[in-house]
């Protein structure tokens, strides 16, 4: 287990913002661009606010970030539940990313089977490769996990859990408006070269305990989905998220900058 601990929300978004900043870097000087997937959330909106403010925007090639989004919400690309206009409002509008950098899902379309299937031939156009192929690689998967264990759209007992060739899939929220989403599915969110899951709140400390140290559920804890085939996946956390940990996990979780 790869545990970073911070001491508060702010803290954690400090940091996942400057190892967004230092991967950046790695990607574009390894292989010409930043390949990354946004997540949603409180926690992330804080970090896209720290990466548009200076100095860590002038720290970005942003000519040459590409930017997805790992789910999004049934609603129009300026709703205020969409995941879209919550990174365009935090970061997007603020730094000089292409408009072709940015890869939108457009899950407002009545149609969301088709909506899908056009992400995952839009993914595979932005990486040059074949859509009815192995999946990409992105350079860095931002994920949150929420108080019952789901990340991007991917929730207890869902279909798309057992999902094992599609990158892309629509799906049904559980008891949660609006209801209708399209996620990316674990044969995609495995090939990441990066994973940062970032977990803020003592909301999420029963549930970070269960995911962390109890058995291997992801029928009822999805995000113990996401085991990187030959990436590194590290988890922020703040003080609260961690408070039920076991003191020898807490013991060797390393510290932010």
């Amino acid at each position: 287990m790869n545990l970073l601990l911070l001491h508060d929300p702010d803290a954690l978004a400090r940091e996942a913002a400057q190892q967004f900043v230092d991967l950046a870097r790695t990607a574009i000087l390894a292989r010409g661009r930043f390949m990354v997937v946004l997540s949603g959330g409180s926690t992330p909106r804080r970090m896209y606010q720290h990466l548009a403010a200076t100095p860590l925007r002038d720290r970005v090639d942003w000519s040459r970030v590409e930017v997805f989004w790992g789910d999004e919400r049934g609603v129009p690309s300026d709703h205020p539940d969409s995941n879209y206009n919550m990174a365009a409002t935090a970061l997007l509008d603020s730094v000089p990313i292409p408009q072709h950098g940015i890869h939108r899902i457009a899950a407002e379309r009545i149609d969301r089977a088709s909506a899908a299937r056009d992400y995952q031939l839009e993914i595979a156009r932005a990486f040059d490769v074949d859509d009815a192929g192995p999946p990409p690689s992105f350079d860095l998967l931002l994920l949150g996990m929420g108080a019952d264990g789901h990340t991007a759209s991917l929730f207890p007992g869902s279909e798309a859990l057992r999902e094992g060739r599609r990158w892309v899939v629509n799906v049904e929220a559980p008891q949660r408006p609006p209801p209708s989403r399209i996620t990316l599915t674990a044969p995609i969110l495995n090939r990441a070269r990066e994973v940062r899951v970032l977990v803020a709140g003592a909301d999420k400390a029963a549930t970070l305990r269960a995911v962390l140290e109890g058995s291997h559920e992801p029928e009822t804890r999805p995000i113990q989905l996401i085991q990187p085939e030959q990436g590194r996946m590290i988890w922020l956390a703040d003080e609260a998220a961690a408070s039920e940990l076991e003191p020898a996990a807490l013991a060797s979780a390393g510290g932010g900058r």
